[in-house]
Order: C-alpha cells, then sequence, then structure tokens
C-alpha cells in the first residue's frame, strides 16, 4: 500500500520542478506507472502521462522511466516537469466572498458548493485562496504554503472556514483543531433508513488501495490516521435519513467515508457511489422521482453547518451557525412529500 505525499514541493533538478512525489509501501503489488499515476492523480488523462514519461518527466528513485515501467514497493516516484506547480503561482481574482465574521485576527467564510478551497492539479484559479489573496493583504501561510487556511472542506459541501489573518491566530488555531477542542458539525442527508437515534463511527482512514480518489476506511488500524465522527439523527424517510454529523477528528472526506463505511452513503455523492439509487423500489416513479431529487440536489448532501473555536487574543468561544442551502432543504422537502404519498398509500 503506498502513502500520497502531497508536497508539491519545487525543487531545481536540472530546471525541472517537481510536481508529484509517491513512496511506495511495501504491501504494493506491481502495476504500470502510467496506471498507478491515473489513479493517484486527479484531473489528468492517460496520454497526459505518457506524454511525461516520452518526455523524461516521470523519475523512479531519480530515474526517468517509460510508462510501462512497474511500480514496485521501496519506489520514490517523482512527477518533474519545467515549469513550477501553478498553484505556487498564486494570483488573487476578484471574486465575492461571504464573510460571516470578520475581526483583526480571524475571518469566518461561509463557502459555497463548487468552489475549491485551494488551487491544486487541475484547479489553478476561482478557488478560495484565490479570492482570499486579492481580498487581504499579507495573510500567513499554513505549513503547505496557503495563505489563511487552518482547514478546509471538499469542493461540493459547502459551509463555514475558519481563516486567519494573522501568524498567531494561525498558530493558535491549528493547534485547537488538532487538540480536537474546535467545534464542527454537519448537516447531511444519507441513504438508507439509520435505526439508531445517534452513535459514533471510529475508523482510521487513508486513500483506498486501488481508486486513489477515494479514501478507505481501515477498521483494524493497520493504516491511515485515526477518525471519529459522531451522528444524531434529525429526521427519516424510509429511503434515506438526515443527520447531524460531528467531528471529533477531520480527515480528508471523513463523514462521506464513514457514512459509506456503515453502509450509509452520502445522498448523490458521485465519488462514493451516492449518485445511484441505493435504497427504494425498482419503479420507474421512483426512479423519476430520485432523478428530480439530484437534479435539485447536484452534488453531496453536505453542509457544514456549525463552527466554534476559541478566539486567538480574547480567549472568547466564538460559535456560528449557517443556513441550510436551498437545494438541500428543497431536496428534504421532497422527500418529506413523497414519504407522506407512500405512507397514506401504504395505509389505503
Amino acid at each position: 500500500m503506498q502513502e500520497f505525499i502531497d508536497e508539491n514541493e519545487e525543487t531545481a533538478d536540472e530546471d525541472l520542478y517537481e510536481h508529484h512525489r509517491f513512496e511506495i509501501a511495501k504491501g504494493q503489488q506491481a502495476l504500470r506507472i502510467d496506471k498507478f499515476l491515473m489513479n493517484s492523480i486527479e484531473n489528468t488523462t492517460r496520454s497526459k502521462i505518457q506524454k511525461a514519461a516520452d518526455s523524461g518527466n516521470i523519475f523512479v528513485n531519480d530515474v526517468a522511466v517509460k510508462s510501462n515501467y512497474k511500480v514496485k514497493p521501496d519506489d520514490v516516484i517523482r512527477v518533474m516537469l519545467e515549469h513550477p506547480p501553478y498553484e505556487h503561482l498564486l494570483k488573487g481574482e476578484n471574486i465575492p466572498i461571504d464573510i460571516v465574521y470578520e475581526d483583526d485576527q480571524v475571518i469566518v467564510v461561509n463557502k459555497p458548493a463548487g468552489m475549491v478551497v485551494h488551487p491544486g492539479h487541475g484547479n489553478y484559479s476561482g478557488t478560495l485562496v484565490n479570492a482570499l489573496a486579492y481580498h487581504f493583504d499579507n495573510l500567513p501561510m499554513n505549513s503547505s504554503e496557503r495563505p489563511g487556511l487552518v482547514h478546509r472542506i471538499d469542493k461540493d459541501t459547502s459551509g463555514l472556514l475558519v481563516v486567519a489573518k494573522t501568524e498567531e491566530a494561525m498558530l493558535h488555531l491549528t493547534k485547537q483543531f488538532a487538540a480536537k477542542t474546535s467545534e464542527r458539525e454537519y448537516f447531511a442527508i444519507v441513504w438508507g433508513n439509520i435505526e439508531e437515534d445517534e452513535g459514533t463511527i471510529e475508523g482510521n482512514i487513508d486513500r483506498h488501495p486501488i481508486n486513489r480518489m477515494q479514501m478507505h476506511v481501515y477498521p483494524e488500524g493497520e493504516q491511515g490516521k485515526p477518525a471519529i465522527t459522531h451522528f444524531k439523527v434529525l429526521e427519516r424517510f424510509g429511503y434515506v435519513t438526515v443527520v447531524s454529523c460531528q467531528l471529533e477528528t477531520g480527515r480528508t472526506h471523513q463523514i462521506r467515508v464513514h457514512m459509506k463505511y456503515i453502509g450509509h452513503t452520502l445522498f448523490n455523492d458521485e465519488r462514493y457511489g451516492g449518485d445511484k439509487i441505493l435504497k427504494g423500489t425498482t419503479f420507474t416513479k421512483y426512479k423519476q422521482f430520485i432523478d428530480n431529487c439530484f437534479k435539485t440536489l447536484p452534488r453531496q448532501a453536505l453542509h457544514a453547518r456549525t463552527l466554534g473555536f476559541e478566539h486567538p487574543t480574547t480567549g472568547e468561544f466564538l460559535r456560528f451557525t449557517s443556513e441550510i442551502p436551498e437545494e438541500i432543504t428543497s431536496c428534504i422537502e421532497k422527500w418529506r412529500n413523497y414519504s407522506k404519498a407512500v405512507q397514506y398509500d401504504d395505509e389505503n
């Protein structure tokens, strides 16, 4: 099983810059390097990878290799190109930001679904960081050289983020998130009927062994980082359930992968299979109903609703709440009406 190192460090090597780096762990089976990179790099194509290999831009253990090279345990793969990574060429862009709160230390932002938080492979502009760079000067850099960011939420998740305006705030907030003293509550719709009123999901999270675009739960703790999600049921509609999820840890895709792990994939979560009809009937009318729900809510049903933290200088605990977006509330209303109609039909 290989470990993905998301460094994107700029290193001059015969005038080449490092764009991606992967260290292959001991459990990796032999696999062509072009296939491996296809599974590991988002928003790329097989032809781009083969072109990079033909140009001598893919290195294994500091030796250029062709696209048919078979990766093996302990290999160090580096993709080196002639230009610096685009995310290092950060440009401010005049993009509106929904600011919920601001003082001289912090900014609380309500991010819309569809906006990427920071530049990365395939997303070099239009991100929240591009907007922050335009609207604010001298934001402190985090450990990944991303201005102001203390944490992040996925592109197609909406909701609240806190941004640090000073080095002191960055350090203070980062420690809070690491110590699990911040408060992060998410609102979600998941497939299936969760019978328990509340519960806790525990299981280490790391990259999926085959599909590197997904995360995966390793319940025995054999790899990955510990992850804990607490959930409460808010409303049941038979084939889907509305839940509140409280994060104790903050791993990549944590709620999405944890809910899938317990058999309740997020509604319309394409990456984890929630864009298929996972529960319900085979009737044509039901399929039409689900299609209408997907059109109403064309992304995963996940919203970062509540964010709480101790202010870096005053020590006051601040808590912010964001309204549930209309596309989610409209989808819930559709389910509410559908479940009432089905119940009425059953009773008659």
